[in-house]
């Protein structure tokens, strides 16, 4: 940056400064131009004036025909009290406006400090540029379609600051008019480098918002017209900060994070503990805390438990402790569930005898009557100097060492490491995901996050060897801009799949601004996960299939998912297949004339369709006992290239069939690993089992699915199952070949 450009941005920030200081809500529209064209936003030409005789004669100096504004810090939007009037071409109808609009001013009791004359820019395409500070993340820009597009259809997008040229051409092919900036029918396409260089203007690392952040709540730019020259801004709203708001995390001032080897050294306590305490275990009855260590020994862990009991000399049949400040050795971690109350002493007698306290127990900050009590014990925790878990939540699951505060869990390990904000739905994640085939390095519960967060376990995770992909379900990002910070530096190192809890929670709202009004839990997420490479889930289904694709596939960042290749019996199902596919961005498209023609050369029964998807009933796939698979599966790996192929198999009609003479269910999964394994990495290969339900048909399911997994292949209840884990790959893939581009 020049030392002129420097200079006019520092004038900027002391003239932003100066309004709160002095009380101002907002910047009035020729300071928050003055402002912008600081920061590199290009402006009209133009002068504030006193009274209509003064207009006409800036006027005259500028050219016309010229747009006249009335300035006033009350009038939010000065069209609502008719304070604007545009393409005046002479000095009689400008002089003409100019008390129209004072009289107007009068009658909704509006106070105007004086008149705006600015050049008319050429007509163009309205875009709008906004940003704000959102609670989570800190300063959000935005991009949008003006007019109709952004007041009816929200047609907006979204990125967390500070954001990278990369970014800002993304939120440009986010937006569904973006074909209007580019010609379409014929209009000439707008200048793109322009719109890029207005949102670096304001979030990028240098940019107004960035750089802003703790004095600016909201900006609108609105309408930043756009022609194919270049851009001006018409229109500029800054809403300024309270001073006495809560500061906003520094944008661009994340801390290094530590290297792999330290990181995995610090969380080998929480992972892999050689003892451990657990407070609130009865001598006399069954308590979670009881459970706990039952389900521990259950799993296997070798380490040192140590119940504690101020009274019981076992809890058990262990040992115990009076008190974590009398353990006769130090324990790695502590696992604590007694009542509320009684936890903030409880983590303050753990100073230097624990180094991870997880709090079990709930009412705490989650409810309003505990936000008190959670401060308490936040500040226990740091006196203390150990880690906190929780509260509110349920433990610590890793197979490697034998943790576990649910039964029934995977024994052996995985690589699967999930944190969860939510005890219960970990429950769920670990007994539908071990059905599914999933094994996991890790799960954390965090509950309330009074001190370690997701990124905290995000960021082990990264570093974590035993890792390949994370799963992460969120609901209130205390850390935003940690956990913003974290994901980005990784620079999609390992898959990371989320599913947030509240995404339509609507998020900042404020009158003053387009942005405030359209940013939202999920517009804003949607944002974060184009930066960062996760990616968003809806529901736990969606969840466990991404996390299951990303331990069996191996991803690729030279070739993203696109086409893929359905296979199997039942000719509705392969139709509504090719449409969940469609609606997920994924293309079952004819194959070409030589894998059809191979296809064509076995001779298949009459009903079987050789297109895309392949329908092959049930009695063309009885064919050579089921075998006939491996020779229609070769003749697709052999002579076409799809990106993934997704056999699919109607259980039911085979398990239930009169021919019973020989095992086609074993003959055909058989023949489809042997495909899979002659052609490594030619197609992701997935399989979909549907099952009627009987026991009968989930027997052989459940057989058929850990035979696949051990195998490396994904198999899914539904075709849509494997339609959104396809499409979680297809969107991690496009992130890395995007950064490697």
């Amino acid at each position: 940056m020049s030392a002129a450009g420097a200079a006019a941005r520092a004038q900027a920030a002391e003239r932003i400064a100066a309004a709160r200081f002095a009380g101002r809500a907002a910047l009035d529209e020729p300071a928050g131009k003055s402002v912008l064209a600081a920061f590199g936003v290009p402006v009209p030409a133009g002068e504030v004036v006193a009274d209509p005789a003064a207009a006409a004669a800036a006027a005259g100096r500028l050219g016309h025909p010229v747009a006249l504004k009335i300035v006033s810090a009350l009038a939010v939007h000065k069209s609502d009290v008719g304070g604007v009037a545009l393409g005046l071409a002479d000095g009689a109808a400008v002089r003409d406006a100019a008390r129209r609009l004072l009289e107007g001013a009068a009658r909704h009791g509006v106070a105007v400090d004086g008149l705006l004359v600015e050049q008319m820019s050429e007509p163009g395409v309205e875009v709008v540029v906004g940003g704000l500070i959102d609670p989570r993340f800190g300063p959000v820009v935005m991009l949008g379609l003006g007019g109709v597009f952004i007041e009816v259809f929200a047609d907006t997008a979204f990125r967390v600051c500070p954001i990278t040229e990369h970014d800002a051409r993304g939120m440009i092919d986010d937006l569904q008019a973006a074909p209007l900036l580019r010609g379409a029918r014929g209009r000439p396409p707008v200048s793109e480098p322009a719109i890029v260089a207005a949102l670096m203007a304001i979030g990028g690392p240098e940019g107004l918002l960035s750089t802003q952040a703790d004095a600016i709540a909201e900006l609108d730019v609105n309408p930043l017209i756009v022609t194919p020259g270049g851009a001006l801004a018409c229109d500029a709203r800054i809403v300024l900060r309270d001073a006495a708001a809560p500061a906003v995390a520094p944008v661009g001032a994340a801390v290094p994070a530590p290297d792999d080897a330290s990181l995995r050294e610090r969380f080998r306590p929480l992972l892999e503990p050689r003892a451990i305490a657990v407070v609130g275990a009865s001598a006399t009855a069954f308590t979670p805390a009881n459970d706990f260590i039952r389900q521990c020994v259950a799993l296997g862990y070798r380490g040192r438990i140590v119940p504690i009991h101020p009274k019981a000399e076992r809890v058990e049949g262990l040992p115990t402790a009076p008190s974590l400040d009398r353990l006769e050795a130090p324990v790695d971690y502590a696992y604590v569930a007694v009542s509320a109350a009684q936890v903030p002493a409880v983590v303050a007698a753990a100073r230097g005898q624990a180094r991870y306290v997880q709090v079990i127990s709930s009412g705490f900050g989650e409810l309003a009557a505990g936000e008190a009590l959670e401060r308490r014990l936040a500040e226990a925790g740091r006196e203390a100097g150990v880690r906190l878990l929780g509260p509110n939540c349920l433990g610590v699951y890793s197979p490697r060492s034998g943790l576990a505060f649910v039964g029934d869990c995977p024994s052996e390990p995985g690589p699967i490491g999930i944190v969860s904000q939510s005890g219960g739905l970990a429950v769920d994640m670990l007994l539908r995901g071990k059905t599914r085939g999933l094994r996991f390095s890790g799960l954390v519960t965090l509950g309330n996050s009074v001190d370690l967060g997701p990124a905290d376990l995000i960021e082990y995770y990264l570093a974590d060897p035993g890792t390949r992909a994370i799963g992460v379900y969120i609901e209130d990002v205390r850390q935003g801009r940690r956990f913003f910070d974290v994901l980005t530096a990784s620079a999609g190192r390992k898959p990371v799949v989320v599913l947030v809890g509240g995404q339509t929670e609507q998020g900042r709202q404020a009158a003053a601004s387009h942005t405030g009004s359209l940013a939202s839990a999920l517009s804003i997420w949607a944002g974060l996960a184009r930066q960062t490479g996760v990616v968003l889930t809806d529901t736990l289904e969606q969840f466990l299939d991404a996390l299951l694709a990303f331990q069996t596939l191996a991803v690729r960042a030279d070739r993203p998912t696109r086409r893929c290749v359905l296979f199997g019996n039942g000719g509705g199902t392969s139709v509504l297949a090719a449409d969940a596919f469609a609606r997920r961005g994924l293309a079952v498209s004819p194959m070409n004339a030589a894998a059809i023609g191979a296809l064509e050369s076995l001779g298949l029964p009459p009903g079987t369709s050789v297109v895309n998807p392949i329908d092959a009933p049930a009695f063309t796939l009885r064919q050579e006992d089921g075998r006939i698979a491996e020779s229609i599966l070769e003749a697709v790996y052999r002579h076409d290239s799809p990106d993934a192929v997704v056999t699919h198999l109607n259980l039911p009609v085979f398990i239930k069939s009169a021919d019973q003479r020989a095992d086609f269910l074993g003959n055909l999964m058989a023949a489809s690993l042997r495909v899979r394994e002659r052609h490594p990495g030619r197609a992701h290969f997935a399989l979909v089992l549907r099952s009627d339900g009987s026991p009968a048909c989930e027997e052989r399911k459940r057989e058929f699915r850990e035979q696949a997994v051990r195998g490396g292949i994904p198999a899914f209840d539904e075709m849509s199952n494997a339609a959104d884990a396809l499409a979680a790959v297809a969107a991690y893939e496009r992130f890395l070949t995007a950064r490697a581009g």
